[in-house]
């Protein structure tokens, strides 16, 4: 099959070397320094280049707020049975998106990035692929995820975005609140230095993506949720209740296990 990625950033560059082996694989970016390190890859930086390519399939991994913009710019150049392809963690604005245009889409969303999750064993990592995407689109994703050892889950367009809101949106907002009113320490304990290390892991990520998950439109209920508990867990604090601590506690380990 011949696949052009768009955007050579982490997932990019990620997804060319995971295809380029098995596919014919182009990857188009407009900063043409981004494109040095790839290898059995076309480089593209003229979007006139990717009539000639011909895609079969285009995966779009550029930044999220440019996943639709980035779209707009090269199908014009693509084939009616082109599949288009977005792997966005927000997929708002995109259904209504695919709706429009004439060609056929998979949606899809790997549950990791580069910088948390071990690329040599992702067999603990998960991707979801979206239902409303079209058969054929589905059919490859799902061999393409299966081939990295991923857990596959499908998921409709509006389950991904409820799903990502406490998946991601949470833990990004806890590291945020954490991260915001630590201290330096001279001798920090383990918990600390493991949160310190997702504190800075989470920063080194893209901003827009870190803005566009918390603007998920479910993010703000699940916030609403986490509020209620410190609320609560201040309360039993303040009041030093051991009942009430011991209850919570309880509470809590029931609910991870």
């Amino acid at each position: 099959m011949k696949i052009l990625i768009l955007g050579a950033g982490k997932m990019g560059t990620f997804l060319t070397d995971a295809l380029c082996l098995n596919h014919e694989v182009a990857l188009f970016d407009t900063d043409p320094k981004r494109l040095r390190f790839v290898f059995n890859t076309l480089r593209m930086t003229q979007p006139e280049e990717i009539r000639e390519f011909e895609p079969d399939m285009v995966i779009n991994a550029v930044t999220i707020k440019y996943t639709i913009p980035a779209f707009e710019m090269v199908l014009p150049y693509l084939t009616e049975r082109c599949i288009i392809s977005d792997i966005a963690s927000v997929k708002t604005g995109l259904p209504e998106f695919y709706a429009k245009t004439k060609n056929p889409f998979v949606s899809t969303h790997p549950m990791f990035g580069p910088t948390f999750a071990s690329l040599s064993d992702l067999s603990k990592q998960n991707a979801i692929i979206i239902t409303e995407s079209d058969h054929m689109g589905k059919a490859f994703f799902k061999d393409f995820y299966h081939s990295l050892h991923l857990n596959i889950f499908e998921y409709s367009f509006q389950e991904h975005d409820e799903t990502v809101a406490y998946s991601l949106s949470v833990p990004f907002a806890s590291t945020l609140s954490f991260a915001s009113i630590i201290k330096r320490q001279e001798a920090p304990g383990t918990t600390f230095k493991k949160h310190m290390d997702i504190a800075y892991g989470l920063l080194s990520e893209d901003d827009y993506l870190i803005r566009e998950i918390l603007f998920n439109p479910y993010t703000t209920e699940q916030l609403e949720r986490m509020k209620g508990e410190l609320d609560t867990l201040i309360h039993i604090i303040d009041n030093k209740d051991n009942e009430a601590m011991g209850e919570y506690l309880l509470k809590v380990r029931k609910n991870i296990e």
